[in-house]
């Protein structure tokens, strides 16, 4: 009788012997079934541990006086005194209030030419700091010296140089130029704030964007060049795209700060001349601490917030169109 293995017969499960049992080293142990990983009850202690001090400040520093404001709102509440509830009678207040839409304006007008400016010259500087330039870090550091200095000295220094007999107007006087009052002229004036703020705080988006442009591939410019592109090609189809997410969080962010200035004006030109430079922030103050209308002023802060809210909501419904986060 042939063998199955010789003839190719097909052996049944009846007739097959069984299979030995697989062999296991000694010093190998045995698996165990996998267990659901039991959630240990100081776990939740232990982070709470490390949390508590960060929402301790973000409760008593943010939600606390955030809802404060809120409550003040609805009340005639001064410095020194009782409060009266007034309920919307703020709001009202606000919307038929002429002062209250040409601050408005002004913080518009402002925070969207700043921004602009702003981006635009850190855009330029930073494709300068990325060609190879000597002493890049040290104009690095020259740039965003600016932005780490106080703001009140940075705007005292700006005041004397375009004072009416300061080293601005000397200079354009040498040259046979009359110089402008450029803080006493409304047509010059939030011009000047404007310029102010712009040299204070570009150094920052300077330091973003010079970051993004060093993360670009250096094979991929390369490879644009040998294709034949020149620079603004270069710039529309690879530089911009690939820190589109840098340039949407510098204008998202100074966007956000241009509609808080406050130190610039009240430094500069004290909201003037007439209420060309004043603001929305610095009109909220002058409101609380000056003219002692606590609920007013609260009433402001809260059409502010939501001012900077919606417009940063568009910003973000917007990016979608443009901001690149593919590598």
């Amino acid at each position: 009788m042939s063998s199955p293995l010789i003839t190719g017969a097909v052996v049944s499960e009846e007739t097959a012997a069984p299979a030995a049992p697989a062999t296991r080293p000694f010093h190998v142990p045995h698996p165990t079934p996998p267990r659901g990983r039991k959630k240990r009850r100081g776990d939740g202690l232990t982070a709470l541990a490390y949390l508590w001090p960060g929402l301790a400040g973000f409760t008593f520093f943010i939600v606390v006086p955030l809802l404060g404001s809120l409550v003040i709102s609805f009340f005639e509440w001064p410095l020194f005194g009782s409060p009266t509830f007034v309920g919307f009678a703020n709001y009202q207040k606000l919307f038929s209030d002429p002062t209250f839409y040409t601050v408005l304006l002004n913080t518009v007008i402002f925070a969207f030419v700043y921004t602009a400016l702003n981006v635009a010259l850190a855009l330029a500087v930073s494709l300068w700091l990325n060609t190879r330039v000597k002493g890049a870090g040290f104009w690095r550091v020259i740039f965003f010296l600016p932005a780490i200095t106080p703001m009140v000295a940075n705007a005292l220094v700006w005041r004397l140089l375009l004072s009416d007999n300061g080293i601005v107007n000397s200079t354009l006087h040498s040259i046979g130029i009359q110089g402008p009052s450029w803080l006493s002229d409304s047509r010059f004036a939030l011009a000047s704030v404007i310029a102010m703020s712009v040299w204070q705080s570009f150094g920052y988006n300077v330091i973003v964007l010079s970051a993004g442009i060093a993360g670009i591939p250096k094979e991929l410019l390369e490879a644009s060049r040998m294709d034949g592109t020149n620079a603004w090609q270069r710039m529309r189809s690879i530089i911009l795209p690939m820190i589109s997410p840098a340039l949407f969080f510098t204008m998202t962010m100074t966007m956000i700060g241009a509609f808080q200035v406050f130190v610039q004006p009240q430094i500069l030109t004290q909201g003037g001349p007439g209420e060309s430079t004043n603001t929305f922030v610095l009109y909220l103050y002058r409101n609380g601490f000056v003219f002692d209308r606590l609920g007013y002023a609260s009433a402001l802060a809260w059409m502010l917030f939501i001012v900077v809210m919606l417009i940063t909501a568009l910003q973000f419904a917007g990016q979608k169109r443009w901001v690149n986060y593919d590598k």
